[in-house]
């Protein structure tokens, strides 16, 4: 079995090494489920990702998602990182600015703004909705602790994925929070969800809103850099306030509190559609040899 083309990638890095770390298998048609499986357990990153050829007429390439113990059917950052090492590969080529992603979710648009370093790629979130409000939740008041809210109430929201989204008063809530792991994870398992993601409004010249995630539904303690959270947030914001300040989009600083320094950006359309992108950088580049 020949080599294979991997890229290892920091994906949405505010600075060197701040982002969420990636890695990338290229044209990976001739590896079978269970070494895709065995490749991302032994590599153990958050997620790697193989790229196939489409069987799509619409799709550029075709996307599969580990973790280091499941296939998952999208996400945000995997996505973004994958759509860099296509377009740097030569995999595939953009038309008219954009790359239609195949993966688990279905057909997934990724827009392409820039070029060289300063290329910011974004992907289309999935249409989210309001499922209840959170306000009064005894499991989501036990999560949060005695932390102040933000104007916006909590609430569970759906979009691909399903989140619990809680504004807090301010950034320095947001980053000093000591988070009850225990709760989020009850939280997590009584709502069949992701798990609890937090944000705040900032008075900064960089970025707008804090956020940090703790998708603990997946075994995670807490995302440094989570694309599908943001998206979350994003349209939650939208929809509460169609002429906030935020409604047209905004840029987050996520993962300081963990030793990460990463920035996504949110684009928020006239109809309300989100897009959740920003950079990425190649870190490692080589080849695989995993014989069958």
């Amino acid at each position: 079995m020949p080599t294979l083309r991997y890229l290892q990638l920091d994906v949405f890095p505010a600075s060197l090494g701040g982002g969420n770390p990636l890695g990338v298998v290229v044209a990976a048609q001739a590896l079978s489920d269970a070494q895709m499986q065995c490749i991302a357990h032994w590599l153990n990153l958050v997620e790697t990702t193989f790229v196939l050829p489409p069987d799509n007429a619409d799709a550029d390439y075709r996307l599969r998602i580990f973790t280091p113990s499941a296939e998952i059917p999208f996400a945000g950052h995997p996505t973004i990182g994958s759509a860099h090492a296509v377009l740097d590969c030569g995999f595939a080529c953009a038309r008219d600015g954009r790359l239609i992603q195949q993966c688990g979710a279905g057909l997934l648009p990724i827009r392409i703004e820039g070029a060289g370093a300063q290329r910011e790629l974004f992907v289309r979130s999935p249409p989210a909705r309001v499922l209840r409000d959170g306000s009064d939740n005894a499991s989501v008041r036990a999560a949060l602790g005695i932390r102040q809210r933000g104007a916006l109430p909590p609430a569970f929201v759906e979009g691909g994925r399903r989140w619990w989204v809680a504004e807090l008063a301010n950034e320095h809530d947001v980053r000093s929070w000591q988070p009850n792991h225990a709760a989020i994870k009850a939280l997590a398992r009584a709502d069949a969800c992701l798990g609890l993601c937090v944000f705040a409004r900032c008075v900064n010249a960089d970025y707008d809103v804090v956020v940090r995630a703790f998708p603990a539904g997946a075994g995670i303690v807490e995302d440094p850099a989570s694309g599908a959270a943001n998206g979350l947030i994003a349209a939650y914001i939208a929809q509460a306030e169609p002429q906030g300040k935020l409604a047209h989009g905004y840029r987050v600083s996520q993962g300081r509190e963990m030793g990460h320094d990463a920035e996504l950006v949110a684009r928020i359309d006239a109809d309300a559609t989100v897009w959740v992108g920003g950079r990425t950088r190649t870190v490692i580049e080589g080849m695989l040899d995993w014989p069958a």
